[in-house]
């Protein structure tokens, strides 16, 4: 075998999720109006959270941040994906597909780390309440911020950089709706074992070590709740975690699910739904949950809509 053989492969082509025209012509509605109301919504929750001065707080950082992670994974998949249900030649170029497999392996892993930095502030936040402001002070929220999008970027860029060394022949066909890591390794001509080994390790390290750090903090969470003597008390301690909670449900979850066990995962079908559920229904529920289940959020949509009506009265007035 030459050593250079994948330089054969100037693009790969996408199966995607089906040959029909009729079904494509449907999933690029349904998918348009899912990517817009994404992009929408995420992007409202930023905007609400520099807008009001009462959600300048840690846990609203770290939303703003996972609101970004979210808007910016579903950009990294769900355009191609659009404009391949309206195509008879569903390609992407080498590069592209590189850098859409580093982008959605960085922001996953990313999205994973915040959730756990977001845990540990809601820890911090029930346990002690009183020293809150003063533990989560503004240099710690930047720090475990950059520590989320340093370590989700460094982690993808292995991956990526490892997987297109592999040397692809001319099998150029990916079964799967966008350049997935696993479906582009199982396009090399070569043994990939230790591929999978690598991606079974940064599964371990990226996604089970927040994700078992999320379980202390919620561990720790719920002895506090359960110390507190008021049933008030314990309702309003729990109900600050309640969306975090959620979310952390849904992200860890398909994950786990998908990534931890490579060899033994579900059919390349259930793999494109499970990838799709988490591309593009997550990120479009994830402000959905932390607007509908949280006071603050909905006294600020409540207030800016209140200005917006103020507004708009004395524009038709005048």
């Amino acid at each position: 075998m030459e050593p250079d053989n994948q330089m054969w492969v100037r693009e790969f082509i996408l199966f995607g999720l089906s040959s029909d025209r009729d079904i494509q012509v449907s999933l690029f509605v349904l998918f348009l109006i899912m990517y817009l109301v994404t992009v929408l919504g995420n992007l409202l929750i930023v905007l609400l959270i520099i807008l009001d001065s009462r959600l300048h707080s840690p846990m609203y950082f770290f939303l703003t941040n996972l609101s970004l992670v979210d808007v910016s994974y579903a950009t990294s998949i769900v355009p191609q994906l659009l404009v391949h249900f309206l195509s008879d030649h569903k390609a992407i170029a080498f590069v592209s597909c590189a850098a859409q497999l580093f982008f959605s392996l960085a922001l996953g892993g990313i999205e994973f780390v915040l959730l756990a930095v977001m845990a540990y502030d809601r820890y911090v936040a029930v346990r002690d309440p009183l020293r809150y402001s003063v533990i989560m002070h503004a240099g710690l929220c930047t720090k475990l911020a950059v520590i989320s999008w340093v370590s989700g970027s460094m982690n993808s860029l292995l991956h990526t950089a490892i997987t297109f060394q592999l040397p692809m022949c001319t099998n150029k066909t990916v079964d799967h709706v966008s350049c997935e890591i696993l479906a582009v390794v199982r396009l090399a001509c070569v043994d990939t074992s230790s591929n999978e080994i690598i991606i079974m390790i940064s599964s371990i390290v990226l996604l089970m070590i927040p994700f078992f750090l999320v379980l202390l903090s919620y561990i720790q969470i719920i002895s506090t709740i359960l110390k507190i003597q008021s049933g008030e008390g314990k309702r309003k301690a729990f109900h600050t975690c309640t969306s975090h909670l959620t979310v952390v449900a849904l992200c860890y979850g398909m994950a786990i699910f998908t990534y931890i066990q490579p060899r033994s995962s579900p059919s390349v079908l259930q793999e494109k739904l499970i990838s799709l559920f988490y591309a593009v229904l997550t990120p479009m529920l994830n402000p959905m949950i932390y607007s509908l289940r949280n006071k603050e959020v909905k006294g600020a949509w409540q207030k800016l809509l209140g200005r917006f009506s103020r507004l708009t009265s004395k524009l038709a007035s005048g």
